[in-house]
């Protein structure tokens, strides 16, 4: 219920909020001793982390990966990294270039 229920922290980047969830499914998955029971566990657990992370990421971000509809968080989280650093360095160049007059 709380891997569901995860929303990322006011401040908190999206490897952070992944190494959140990513702590959370580990709690999901049940230990079996049957290898082909642990491996449904997994991936049920792996697909509940992704589906967590991509629903409840916002903005710019969460509509970019949203688009991009990963197959797995390592997917979901490279692009959510790099758009991210996109509208940083788009809000820097904004910044910037604002304060100078242009002649």
């Amino acid at each position: 219920m709380r891997l569901q229920t995860a929303r990322p922290a006011e401040h908190e980047g999206p490897q952070e909020f992944a190494d959140r969830c990513r702590a959370l499914a580990q709690k999901v998955m049940c230990k079996d001793s049957d290898p082909v029971a642990q491996r449904i566990h997994r991936e049920n657990a792996e697909r509940m982390l992704l589906a967590s992370f991509v629903v409840d990421l916002s903005g710019e971000v969460g509509r970019q990966v949203k688009f991009q509809n990963s197959q797995d968080l390592r997917q979901a989280l490279t692009r959510a990294l790099a758009v991210t650093e996109a509208l940083k360095h788009e809000k820097f160049a904004e910044t910037f270039y604002t304060k100078f007059d242009v002649i």
